[in-house]
């Protein structure tokens, strides 16, 4: 029997006519999937979604005429679509990528440094991947109701130099991944200043994006956001994000009674670096009094078997965000089915249970 599935359609808007060529050949090896469309800049692109009505559209950012944010304004407050970024790895590049997932991009694909690459089976897998993820969101909750802040002026500049009175006795362990991003702007910077626990997360996104996004984070909060350093001493009221490719891990050290993160780069776990379960196993052999954990919107099930372990070990209060609310509904459906949530909660609640948890 011929297996039958749905075609996923894709529109292809880049300025490079190179670029449209290599990736559109590159799709249409896949049977699932249909280049349908491609466009030359941000107004020729808009027209094409309308027109074609692609299940997901690549979009490049830097293009003549519209470019791929003003794009993404337009289209997420009129009729959402999936977006996949075609991104560089410039600063430059990760910092508008970062923009494009709070506007409501769904992922982004990074351009290799070689294009002749772009043949390889890894990269097209990745791409596919993405592409077919992509198509199974829910439209309903990519819709830019401009509820995130705009960026004010970066305050957060004390020092985190460790103090003894400073002890953290809660952590609150964060796991997200697909959706991410931009969810995370709608918890974070709703955190009061003085909160008494330290915030581990844990996004999934590659090397050389985290630290544009801990900055973005850290300038619409008001707790420090930082990208996690191997040797950092946990502190209340800050926020540490997993470096991009590398396992975020808490330790103790009893001498002076503090925690402190180190940073690995063991091997991936079901394919994830950083890894969400990872960190929460991290937390099973120190001696905190209270962890929050949360599982945020994202493929797959990372931050189930850690948030297991956890829970059966510590005092430990778990938050899933709710099916509504996320993107992709699949880290939180596997920790719901695992049995181990307390409480399923919307997007826009989470902040405050994790505040009564707390006792602030």
């Amino acid at each position: 029997m011929i297996k039958v599935f749905n075609t996923t359609k894709v529109l292809i808007i880049d300025d490079s006519a190179f670029m449209r060529k290599i990736i559109g050949d590159l799709i249409q090896k896949d049977p699932r999937c249909k280049v349908i469309g491609t466009a030359r800049n941000g107004k020729e692109g808009l027209e094409k979604i309308i027109t074609l009505q692609p299940d997901v559209v690549l979009l490049d950012i830097e293009m003549p005429i519209m470019n791929g944010l003003e794009l993404l304004e337009i289209v997420m407050k009129t009729n959402p679509v999936p977006i996949i970024i075609i991104s560089t790895l410039a600063i430059d590049g990760a910092k508008t990528t970062i923009r494009a997932l709070e506007l409501g991009a769904i992922d982004f694909i990074t351009k290799p440094s070689n294009i002749f690459h772009m043949d390889q089976t890894m990269v097209k897998e990745k791409i596919i991947q993405k592409i077919l993820m992509a198509s199974s969101v829910k439209t309903t909750c990519l819709k830019n109701k401009n509820n995130v802040k705009k960026p004010k002026e970066n305050t957060n500049q004390q020092s985190l130099s460790f103090s003894a009175n400073k002890m953290v006795e809660q952590i609150v362990a964060i796991g997200v991944s697909t959706g991410g991003p931009r969810a995370l702007q709608r918890v974070i910077p709703l955190v009061p200043k003085n909160i008494k626990a330290s915030i581990l997360i844990v996004q999934h996104m590659p090397p050389g994006f985290t630290k544009s996004f801990a900055e973005r984070l850290n300038q619409l909060s008001k707790i420090i956001v930082k990208e996690a350093e191997d040797g950092d001493v946990l502190q209340p009221g800050v926020a540490y994000i997993a470096p991009g490719d590398y396992h975020m891990i808490v330790k103790e050290q009893k001498q002076m009674n503090q925690y402190f993160i180190q940073i690995s780069k063991d091997a991936p776990v079901r394919g994830h670096r950083p890894s969400v379960d990872i960190m929460m196993n991290s937390l099973v052999h120190i001696d905190i009094k209270k962890v929050i954990g949360v599982i945020m919107t994202g493929m797959g099930s990372d931050g189930t078997q850690g948030m297991t372990l956890l829970k059966q070990k510590k005092d430990t209060y778990t938050i899933a965000q709710d099916e509504a609310s996320c993107v992709v509904y699949g880290m939180p459906k596997a920790a719901v089915e695992a049995g181990i949530i307390d409480e399923i909660v919307p997007l826009d609640r989470i902040t405050n249970k994790i505040l009564q948890q707390l006792g602030a």
